[in-house]
C-alpha cells in the first residue's frame, strides 16, 4: 500500500519543488544523446541538485513557521519545552500587554525573523528548530519510520539517517560554492549522473516524509 503524503500546503509546496528538481533530471537525460562541447550535461544534474536541497530547506522552514503558530495559538501547557522558554523582545511584549498583537502572532513573528536566513541543512540546526514544536528525537523517529515503511528490511539508525542527509548537502555545497570542482583543480568537475542526483533526490523526499509522519 502505497505511503500517503502528508495533506499540508507546505508539503504540497515541497513536492512541487522537488518535482522540477526532477524535470531538470529528465532534461538532462533528453538531451544526453546530444552532448555538445557548448554545454555539459552534468550540470542539468547539478541544478536539479541544488535544487532538491532547496525544496528540503524551504520546507523546514515552512513546517517551523506554521507549528509554532498553531501551538502559540493554542497557548496550551503541553507546549514544547523550548517553546515555553521562547524569548521575546521588550517591544513585543509590550505590543501584547496592549492588544495591538496577539500572542501567538508576536511568537510567530519572531521566530520567523530568528530562523528565516539560518540553513537547515544540517542535522544539528534542523533538530535545534524543531524542538520549538516537538519533544521527539526526530532523526531516529524518522529513522524507524522508514524501516516500518520498507517493513523491517532496512536498519537504518539516525546517525545513518544523518550521515545520509549530510552527505547529499555537502555535495549540494560543493556544487553551490565550488563550481563541483575537484579539489585541488581549477577546470575538472566531479563526475555526476542522473542516478546519483535521482537517489539524493529520493532520499530527500524520503527524509521529509518519514519527518512530517513524526512531527504529525
Amino acid at each position: 500500500m502505497p505511503v500517503p503524503y502528508p495533506q499540508t500546503r507546505e508539503f504540497e509546496a515541497f513536492r512541487r519543488n522537488i518535482e522540477y528538481a526532477r524535470k531538470m533530471v529528465r532534461a538532462g537525460q533528453s538531451l544526453a544523446a546530444f552532448q555538445s562541447p557548448v554545454f555539459d550535461i552534468g550540470d542539468f544534474y547539478r541544478a536539479a541538485w541544488v535544487q532538491a536541497v532547496s525544496a528540503i530547506d524551504h520546507w523546514f522552514h515552512e513546517e517551523l513557521y506554521r507549528r509554532v503558530a498553531e501551538l502559540a495559538g493554542q497557548d496550551s501547557p503541553g507546549m514544547p519545552y523550548q517553546l515555553t522558554r521562547f524569548e521575546l523582545p521588550l517591544q513585543q511584549v509590550e505590543e501584547i500587554r496592549r492588544g495591538t498583537v496577539t500572542l501567538a502572532d508576536a511568537v510567530s513573528d519572531h521566530v520567523r525573523a530568528k530562523w528565516a536566513n539560518a540553513s537547515l541543512q544540517n542535522p544539528r540546526k534542523i533538530s535545534e528548530a524543531l524542538k520549538l514544536v516537538t519533544e521527539e528525537n526526530v532523526w531516529a523517529r524518522a529513522a524507524a519510520q522508514i524501516n516500518e515503511w520498507n517493513h523491517g528490511r532496512t536498519a537504518m539508525t539516525d546517525q545513518g539517517l544523518k550521515k545520509q542527509y549530510i552527505g547529499i548537502t555537502e555535495r549540494r555545497n560543493k556544487i553551490a560554492h565550488d563550481a563541483d570542482l575537484v579539489d585541488g583543480d581549477l577546470e575538472k568537475r566531479r563526475d555526476i549522473t542522473d542516478a546519483d542526483v535521482s537517489d539524493a533526490i529520493d532520499w530527500l523526499e524520503r527524509i521529509a516524509r518519514a519527518i512530517a509522519t513524526v512531527l504529525g
